[in-house]
């Protein structure tokens, strides 16, 4: 068990979150940008919450009500789209103790993934994925990492007509396979790409974010932060003064305006454990934004760092 000072921070965070559920959610007096998914118009909160690891805490119930502690502050700051998988270990059923203990938020956007190798597997694991959730159907299923990516589409569109998900997606991360996510979003009739995009990591921008924008392609954004060792190295630095222009207060805020401030990006997903990085994450989705020219400063200063 994460004993520690940051346990016993977290528990306690937590628990001040989940004291009162099941919650009335609140509207923060500066929401979080919303941009439109393009396939249908809706629109979504532009920062949701990635459970990659963080929420990967097993039966525990001290960390349990921890990551339900962050949902609490998610929802209660203006979020909608938490997204996982089943490679992300207990993940699935902690969202789902979490949702419960929440009340079943009405504004959760559910993003799945299927992932197996076995095309006929593919329905039965989105199936089990639903029960740890407790969600009538999700939002939005992808093929993460584009493993028996044929197969797997061909079913989600299925499904998709059938009613039981509303959008299709694929997923990639840390640069992997962009010909083939390339291909697959220029003649299959998706929904989402999700894609690692940063201030460091700008391969995206070359082919794969303007496409996504001629094809009409939601576009998720996932280690923002590089799993952490982007604001962990970045924070020994001062943060420029000219940061606090658009809003941006620290590192994290400062990278993810700076995603954000990209015309194809819909929503970027970082994870955490912590209720207070997440809502300095949503904080970021509100207020101005960077321009083009501020984009390219905000990348020139990290690379020079």
């Amino acid at each position: 068990m994460r004993t520690t000072r940051r346990t016993f921070v977290q528990a306690a965070l937590a628990a001040t979150a989940a004291a009162a559920l099941p919650i009335s959610l609140r509207a923060q007096e500066s929401a979080p940008a919303r941009r439109p998914i393009p396939s249908t118009r809706e629109e979504i909160p532009i920062v949701g919450l990635g459970t990659w690891i963080t929420f990967n805490v097993g039966g525990d119930p001290v960390l349990r009500d921890e990551c339900a502690g962050v949902m609490a502050a998610f929802f209660e700051a203006g979020g909608r789209m938490i997204d996982s998988s089943p490679m992300y270990g207990s993940s699935q059923p902690v969202i789902g103790y979490g949702l419960q203990k929440l009340g079943r938020p009405s504004a959760l956007f559910s993003a799945e993934k299927v992932w197996t190798s076995s095309a006929a597997a593919g329905p039965p694991q989105i199936e089990q994925s639903r029960r740890f959730w407790g969600v009538p159907k999700f939002d939005l299923v992808q093929v993460h990492n584009l493993l028996a990516w044929k197969a797997h589409l061909q079913m989600l569109f299925q499904m998709k007509a059938a009613g039981a998900v509303r959008y299709v997606g694929i997923t990639t991360s840390e640069g992997r396979r962009h010909d083939l996510i390339e291909q697959i979003m220029r003649n299959e009739p998706i929904d989402f790409v999700q894609l690692s995009y940063n201030v460091v990591d700008r391969e995206a921008e070359a082919r794969l974010l303007p496409l996504a924008s001629e094809r009409g392609i939601a576009v998720i954004v996932n280690r923002p932060f590089r799993q952490g060792a982007l604001t962990d190295r970045l924070k020994r630095e001062p943060l420029p003064e000219w940061a606090r222009e658009f809003g941006a207060s620290t590192w994290a805020q400062l990278i993810l305006k700076f995603i954000l401030s990209h015309p194809a990006v819909t929503v970027a997903i970082p994870a955490t454990s912590r209720v207070d990085h997440v809502r300095e994450n949503l904080s970021a989705a509100a207020g101005p934004m960077p321009d083009l020219a501020m984009r390219q400063r905000i990348s020139a200063h990290v690379k020079a760092l």
